[in-house]
């Protein structure tokens, strides 16, 4: 039950990110300031929880093997992508501060949204995270396109 919920955390928060980003934001730099913390930060940070707490739960629901150390070790990592969107975010950094984490979460998630479609059609897992993953990977990493261009390409 805790794994749906922060499912639907995870992808609410970072809606809700890309919604009050494109809402408030008036310059690229500004829709990149707001929803890097927020769609990263919800991602990332339900990812940590969920990899860090509840493992074998994630990785059940996930039809992945359960107790392994990378597990953990992903938990880690998407804690400190967490923590460095807010601390990016909270200082003040300038959009390509932004922008470099963008491209490395947006890459890891793309390589992710690879595993989860090879689980799902060579392996036959159909779990409902390896069906949606590289949906939910295209849509948000298309939000981040508009204003990381208009900014690189000033």
């Amino acid at each position: 039950m805790i794994i749906k919920l922060l499912e639907v955390l995870r992808i609410a928060g970072a809606c809700l990110g890309v919604f009050l980003a494109y809402y408030y934001g008036r310059t690229p730099e500004e829709v990149l300031r707001i929803m890097t913390p927020w769609l990263i930060g919800s991602i990332a940070g339900c990812s940590a929880i969920d990899g860090l707490f509840f493992g074998n739960e994630a990785a059940a629901e996930k039809g992945f093997e359960q107790g392994s150390h990378y597990q953990r070790q992903n938990g880690f990592w998407f804690l400190a992508v967490a923590v460095t969107a807010l601390v990016i975010f909270y200082a003040g950094w300038n959009a390509y501060a932004n922008i470099a984490l963008v491209f490395v979460f947006c890459l890891f998630l793309i390589l992710s949204a690879a595993n989860h479609t090879w689980s799902l059609i060579v392996e036959k897992n159909t779990s409902w995270q390896n069906a949606i993953r590289p949906l939910l990977t295209v849509l948000f990493t298309l939000a981040f396109v508009h204003p990381v261009t208009a900014i690189l390409f000033k």
